[in-house]
């Protein structure tokens, strides 16, 4: 049975019956353990408009969903994935490189950024929406929003994407107008090569062909924590507004205690008539309200992936050990992130297209070599510098590590550091500069003495 089979056969449930809670009206995790999960591709394709609906109003107006989107963005992209040539000519090397950071200076057909922003946009879409897509325009690229791929599933067509036999998409039928596009208008859609497109999602298991938002794990816990933060609110407000009540037991006079124009006020003094009992509420619950606001804030956190404090801003209960632990977990999964989805399914081939447009236009011959490349990932930043680096200096020493792999750890090219220090040797020497270790090391010292 094929992909599309599964499709066909799959019967449409209602909206409350999903399989992804976070596509349901309300949680459905109180069923007595009878939650079922059927195949990816149908789930995540019925549950995939939904989510992403809700998705979006979390990453616009929630503090916590903004703080992780970004959290991820920042990690995974920084300042940019900058690709270095593999070829083994040097000439040839330097000028790939050399075309292609000119072409990412007009790489957005849409003129509002580079290929460096363009990169950051695409994963802060595949956070929220769940997928990414990027489309050719001539020599340029053009991010479109999901819901222009057409909503369309036909024998050979899940969603919108034309698949082959094994799953592999061959095209995508993408609508000519953004359907959210002022004065949009109906068009049929057009069929685009898939050499002409990119879909950067996480597939969320076999046959998934559309992808579902991070964010499905953690928007009811979201709802949740607004909720009680909103139910917490009211009941300070409520207690800030009372302050004495004064009864007179022997006054008979109006049945309504508020008929003489009184209102709860903070700092008011209540003067209620005989025969009027006040009981404060004062729900047992509440005592341990901060309890429960922080076990929320760590469940979202665990959802998204990301490290609490970075989803908080709060370090007041962290250390050194606590921070480095998370933030290696972390490095981890946003390492995999880049080298397993974001490389292959849009970095490797933007670079191929331009390798190639590089290469017809410098004469440069079309093979292997030419798309052999290496991505550069922004630098971590350290939570203690000076340990870390005494830690890299010792795995190179030991030779665990190479020099190669330490410089592009820091976020460059080994390559191009050593060209910029070769040259900075070169102007100190014709300018009689000296910058020795000792001096260095004197600098370092002072530094120490007055911190």
């Amino acid at each position: 049975m094929g992909i599309l089979d599964l499709f066909r056969r799959t019967v449409e449930k209602p909206t409350g019956v999903r399989a992804y809670d976070a596509a349901t009206a309300s949680s459905s995790r109180f069923n007595a353990g009878q939650n079922r999960f059927a195949s990816y591709g149908p789930e995540t394709i019925a549950a995939n408009p939904s989510i992403r609906s809700r998705a979006r109003y979390a990453a616009e107006n929630n503090a916590l969903a903004v703080s992780a989107v970004a959290a991820w963005v920042d990690a995974t992209i920084g300042a940019g994935m900058v690709p270095t040539s593999q070829h083994p000519d040097p000439e040839t090397r330097k000028a790939l490189d050399a075309y292609f950071a000119k072409w990412a200076k007009r790489a957005d057909a849409s003129g509002r950024g580079d290929f460096w922003a363009m990169q950051a946009a695409i994963v802060k879409g595949q956070r929220i929406d769940g997928e990414a897509f990027a489309m050719w325009r001539g020599e340029k690229l053009l991010q479109l929003p999901p819901e222009q791929i057409a909503d369309l599933t036909t024998d050979n067509i899940a969603a919108g994407i034309e698949l082959n036999d094994d799953g592999a998409a061959i095209a995508f039928h993408v609508h000519p107008t953004r359907p959210d596009a002022i004065q949009a208008t109906y068009a049929p859609p057009v069929r685009v090569s898939a050499a002409d497109m990119m879909h950067v999602f996480e597939p969320a298991g076999p046959g998934a062909v559309r992808g579902v938002s991070p964010l499905a794990p953690i928007l009811l816990a979201l709802s949740e924590l607004d909720s009680a933060e909103d139910a917490l609110l009211t009941q300070t407000k409520i207690a800030a507004l009372l302050s004495v009540i004064l009864t007179n037991e022997s006054d008979h006079g109006s049945e309504d205690p508020l008929a003489d124009g009184q209102s709860l006020e903070p700092g008011a003094i209540l003067r209620l008539p005989a025969n009027y009992k006040v009981t404060a509420v004062t729900p047992q619950q509440s005592q341990q309200a901060g309890e429960f606001l922080r076990h929320l804030t760590h469940r979202i956190a665990s959802g998204v992936g990301v490290p609490v404090w970075l989803v908080t801003g709060d370090v007041s209960q962290a250390n050194y050990s606590s921070l480095r632990a998370a933030l290696v977990a972390f490095r981890q999964r946003v390492e995999r992130y880049q080298f397993q989805t974001l490389v292959p399914q849009f970095l490797d081939p933007v670079w191929r297209r331009v390798a190639t447009m590089a290469a017809l236009e410098l004469g440069l011959e079309i093979n292997d070599e030419l798309f052999d490349v290496e991505f550069i990932p922004p630098a971590q930043p350290w939570v203690d510098p000076a340990k870390d680096a005494r830690a890299v200096i010792e795995q190179m020493d030991a030779g665990l590590m190479s020099r190669r792999q330490a410089v592009a750890a820091l976020g460059y090219s080994v390559e191009k550091l050593d060209a910029e220090i070769a040259a900075d040797r070169a102007r100190e020497a014709k300018l009689g500069l000296t910058f020795s270790a000792a001096s260095q090391q004197n600098v370092e010292q002072k530094v120490n003495k007055n911190e």
